[in-house]
């Protein structure tokens, strides 16, 4: 059990502040809708998940700094955002917000098998050759191989197989594609 923790602790570390969030509508007399921030989520998925721009998003939470984000942080989201929830004034129990990700991960899932291969390996290789200019054996601290994937992450296992596995269930579970990824990694340098 301790094990698990810290691996899953490790992964958390490892993915750059990322979590999955609940979205939650405060009554105030000017609706103010919020998420919180839930593994898996970054800024920029949240940004893409609600509709919003990532500038934007970044102003209404001006407490955000670095572009660090905390399981269980609640993050306003702007104005601009739409959503079933903010415009019918409902509140979104837990179980409705995991229903929602669900079919959103399922989307993205559909999406991403119907982009082009090769638009997915371009960007694939993109990532990889900014990284670690493409070398398995690539070491930085906690991080390694050619898509710097965290130790933890990868178990002990460096084969290039399991890079490869590892860094697509990554890839899969918090952009949804190679391409959405790399969108991400060009504008904050990272993956």
């Amino acid at each position: 059990m301790l094990f698990a923790t810290v691996a899953a602790a490790g992964l958390f570390i490892a993915s750059g502040t990322a979590a999955n969030a609940d979205q939650n509508t405060n009554s105030n007399s000017q609706q103010t809708q919020t998420v919180t921030v839930k593994f898996g989520d970054s800024l920029w998925s949240l940004s893409q998940n609600h509709n919003v721009s990532l500038d934007a998003l970044k102003q209404a939470n001006q407490n955000v700094s670095n572009d660090t984000i905390y399981v269980g942080e609640k993050l306003v989201l702007p104005s601009t955002a739409q959503s079933a929830s903010a415009s019918d004034n409902v509140q979104v129990q837990p179980q409705q917000a995991q229903s929602s990700q669900q079919t959103t991960n399922q989307t993205q899932s559909t999406n991403s098998s119907t982009n082009s291969s090769s638009s997915s390996n371009s960007a694939k290789d993109w990532i990889a050759s900014h990284e670690s200019s493409g070398s398995y054996g690539a070491s930085n601290g906690q991080y390694y191989g050619k898509y710097q994937i965290s130790k933890a992450s990868l178990n002990g296992d460096y084969s290039a197989a399991n890079q490869e596995r590892t860094a697509d269930q990554y890839v899969q579970s918090r952009y949804g594609s190679w391409d959405n990824a790399k969108s991400f990694w060009q504008q904050n340098g990272w993956y």
